[in-house]
């Protein structure tokens, strides 16, 4: 990347983006030591124009923000890094350095479906989403569908409180499912797009 750290005297903007939201969480500066530490260690570093000094986002709160990608702009003086945070990114404690939630309600079946994911893999005591791995396809298929019956009749003879509660109990089924035949909430996502004209 042909970085043109020389037009603004030295400093590039690098804008933050979560790289699961898309949300934007902060906006840093860089002079180029500071752009090739973020790439030598793979954590955000920027320039601090008060301290004068290079600053890893995160080096005294714990809160780093791992690189995911880099992208420059056409210009080629301005970046766009996606990161995954590790915990808020604003020294107020706020999720963003513009006090937006990160995690909108959307987005938190990505969050749930890596949740199910973990029990997946980990296979905790105790836990109903394991158990449900371990009875195996068939049973996870059944509930799926008795979850899908139940969704069917609060939504013809039921209430609006009651199909809520069926439905969720229904895509938490259903991405309890999708895990364990290898798949995402986001391939259904992909699916549905593809699909859509407009």
């Amino acid at each position: 990347m042909n970085l043109d750290f020389e037009k603004a005297g030295g400093l590039i903007p690098a804008i933050i983006q979560d790289d699961k939201t898309n949300k934007v969480l902060m906006l840093g500066f860089m002079n180029e030591e500071a752009y090739k530490k973020t790439l030598e260690i793979g954590k955000v570093t920027f320039f601090s124009r008060t301290r004068k000094r290079l600053w890893t986002k995160g080096e005294e709160s714990g809160n780093f923000l791992n690189v995911v990608s880099i992208l420059d702009d056409c210009d080629k003086d301005t970046l766009l890094i996606k990161v995954n945070p590790v915990g808020p990114v604003c020294h107020t404690g706020s999720d963003t350095c513009f006090n937006e939630q990160n995690v909108d309600d959307l987005s938190f079946l990505k969050t749930l479906q890596d949740f199910i994911d973990k029990r997946y893999q980990e296979m905790p005591e105790g836990s109903y989403t394991t158990s449900l791995f371990n009875k195996g396809i068939n049973r996870i298929a059944q509930k799926v569908g008795e979850e899908a019956v139940e969704s069917v009749i609060e939504a013809t003879n039921g209430t609006i409180g009651g199909l809520r509660y069926e439905a969720s109990d229904l895509l938490y089924h259903l991405i309890v499912l999708l895990t364990y035949k290898g798949m995402r909430i986001e391939d259904l996502a992909k699916e549905l797009k593809s699909r859509h004209k407009g």
